[in-house]
């Protein structure tokens, strides 16, 4: 299993580099995950990332990018909820990445 090495402690993921233990994550480990990635994360992208957290916590399911888009859009408002709005903030696929620097499980029917 591979480990990403953040303020000094292992953190385990996965080849795909998703948390094996979501009860691990916190804000560093997110930034850690988008470093790796060579992003930068705003608090637009925190905006999108704190939403992903609690849709998980009340449906216990990371949400595919429609419908990351639909629910970001009740939310958070239709400049926001768009899939241009979310690809410009998470380029390799909002749902896919986001939910990564989240702590979340990779979404369903992501590849």
């Amino acid at each position: 299993m591979a480990t990403i090495n953040v303020n000094g402690q292992d953190i385990e993921v996965d080849e795909e580099g998703y948390l094996v233990d979501l009860s691990q994550w916190t804000p560093e480990i997110g930034e850690a995950m988008a470093k790796m990635d060579d992003c930068e994360l705003t608090d637009a992208h925190w905006e999108v990332i704190n939403f992903l957290r609690e849709y998980y916590d009340e449906y216990q399911i990371a949400p595919a990018v429609r419908v990351l888009t639909k629910a970001i859009g009740k939310k958070l408002g239709k400049d926001k909820g768009n899939s241009k709005y979310l690809y410009e903030l998470f380029p390799y696929g909002p749902a896919k990445q986001a939910c990564k620097y989240a702590g979340l499980p990779k979404p369903t029917g992501c590849v």
